[in-house]
């Protein structure tokens, strides 16, 4: 079996991988590993931007000050302040990968607000901040000899010294990972003292998601696999506004529509949101989805509508083209039209248990971006603050492992990996019918309101399907398919368990049995796996 030794192994390419790579590189040999392309992640669709104090008048305590409110009383404070403050060293470090960010005629920034901002503070790239960011980062990653790129590449599991290498003496810790080359079909190891997962989120684990199809939550479930804890699995953020119409796949409208002054109405373009929060429709993400939602179920409407139109064809062309271009490739002119929405899982506000500069539970191991739980969003997490997330704990978690870096007191040998009796899979449609059932399920019984009930159900029929996949996993060789079919799984049965966990209302859980908020906010914490 090949081995790949590096110094530092990095699984994802979205802008928490890609900046830990850039700040890592002159440390040492980096191994950067991504299921697909480069450019296949979800910083790549973000359309929104990034966000950091810089106009006059705002301040690091505002901003903070809005993070914890839409957090609901959960969000870590010292976290918080910390990234917060570290924001603009990240916008610093992105505009010297090549991002050019908007400006106005006067050469200052030009900065948007969005829903739960009390000030400007948005730095974009038009509308596909998230695009501009990822394409400049790449360039400059390809740029640099140390850094190691497998494109296509697929971690099938951690390799740990006391479970996977059998040591029961050596101190747990993670030494790298078994992969699978999802062209070639070989299966490979990393041989590594740092193993950073920067794998973004899980939104394919239902049945509506603006995530693009790597989504599945890959990192969560090979850290929880690993023995690292996972907290706050049950805040699953559903976007308020996802284009609605049968060939709109995942496309979202950008919040920073709202925030250029675009109202929700119904069909009839009455506006609505006022009767549920006083902010109307620049109320926090959770607040919008869940209103939304009430008024679909109340008038049994298919979907709800923004209205722009008053903005006009020349200001929409120039500040929003790319959604503009794409709304008329359906027949949707913003100008003159309402733009039919609907909510649809967008991002996960738990993960794995880490810190602000990605040391989590497990030595060797760290967790940057959306996959891990720093505190920083609490119950809900604020337009804008994922890729500020990102960009930051990229740069520390890199700092950390350059100052004091994990090393192995001997030569690991790692094993060959072990096929034994397993075959070609001859029933394909045995993985897509369950990946199908997870997905619906996951939509009707843990959706954006839950009860005791559904949650119920959909824990009894996930340990089912989770035992099933097992046998599957280990009769068959593995696939791309099964392997993330096997971490959709885990990371469903995580949220489940998250949601039963919590008896009360508060940010993106939103229960009809414990409809009220606890006076004491507590993190749901789920140990990593033991067997």
């Amino acid at each position: 079996m090949r081995i790949i030794d590096c110094d530092y192994f990095i699984v994802g390419s979205g802008m928490s991988g890609l900046m830990a790579a850039l700040h890592l590189a002159p440390h040492g040999k980096v191994v950067l590993a991504t299921k697909r392309g480069l450019a296949d992640c979800n910083t790549n669709f973000a359309q929104g931007g990034i966000c950091s104090v810089a106009a006059e008048g705002d301040s690091f305590a505002a901003h903070m000050k809005d993070t914890q409110i839409a957090g609901a009383g959960l969000c870590t404070e010292r976290v918080v302040a910390r990234i917060v403050a570290e924001a603009p060293k990240g916008i610093a470090d992105l505009i010297k990968c090549g991002v050019k960010f908007a400006k106005k005629p006067d050469g200052s920034w030009d900065l948007t607000r969005e829903g739960g901002h009390s000030a400007r503070r948005i730095f974009h790239a038009g509308d596909i901040t998230g695009e501009k960011c990822e394409s400049a980062m790449i360039r400059t990653v390809k740029s640099i000899p140390s850094i190691e790129i497998l494109e296509n590449t697929t971690v099938i599991d951690l390799i740990t010294t006391t479970r996977r290498l059998g040591m029961k003496k050596a101190p747990h810790q993670c030494v790298g990972a078994y992969a699978l080359d999802t062209v070639t079909q070989e299966i490979f190891a990393v041989r590594s003292p740092n193993t950073v997962l920067a794998t973004g989120g899980c939104g394919k684990v239902y049945l509506y998601t603006c995530n693009p199809d790597t989504a599945t939550g890959d990192g969560i479930a090979l850290a929880w696999r690993a023995g690292a804890k996972i907290e706050n699995m049950e805040f699953i953020q559903f976007h308020p506004t996802c284009l609605y119409h049968p060939n709109a796949k995942r496309f979202l409208i950008s919040e920073a529509v709202r925030g250029e002054g675009a109202v929700l109405v119904d069909a009839n373009g009455k506006p609505f949101m006022e009767k549920y929060d006083p902010r109307g429709s620049l109320a926090p993400r959770d607040i919008v989805a869940r209103s939304i939602d009430s008024e679909m179920k109340r008038t049994g409407a298919p979907c709800m509508f923004l209205d722009i139109r008053k903005k006009g064809k020349t200001y929409l062309m120039k500040r929003f083209p790319n959604i503009y271009r794409k709304c008329l490739s359906f027949g949707i002119d913003m100008a003159k039209d309402l733009i039919p929405i609907v909510p649809a899982a967008h991002y996960c506000c738990g993960g794995i248990q880490a810190t602000v500069d990605g040391r989590t539970g497990v030595k060797g191991l760290s967790a940057v971006g959306e996959c891990a739980c720093t505190g920083l969003h609490g119950a809900n997490r604020l337009a804008s603050n994922s890729l500020m997330e990102a960009v930051v704990c990229a740069r520390l978690t890199a700092k950390r492992l350059a100052v004091h870096p994990v090393r192995h007191e001997r030569k690991i040998v790692i094993p060959p990996w072990k096929t034994g009796k397993a075959v070609a899979p001859d029933e394909a449609v045995l993985v897509s019918h369950m990946w199908d059932e997870i997905r619906r399920l996951m939509w009707d019984y843990v959706g954006i309101v839950r009860t005791d009930k559904r949650l119920a159900r959909a824990l009894r029929r996930l340990k089912t399907l989770r035992k099933e996949i097992r046998d599957y996993y280990f009769r068959y060789l593995v696939t791309p398919d099964t392997l993330e079919l096997r971490n959709l799984a885990v990371c469903a049965e995580l949220i489940v368990k998250s949601a039963q966990k919590r008896r009360e209302s508060r940010g993106l859980h939103y229960t009809l049995d414990c409809p009220e908020l606890s006076e004491k906010a507590v993190s749901t914490v789920l140990p990593g796996y033991r067997g």
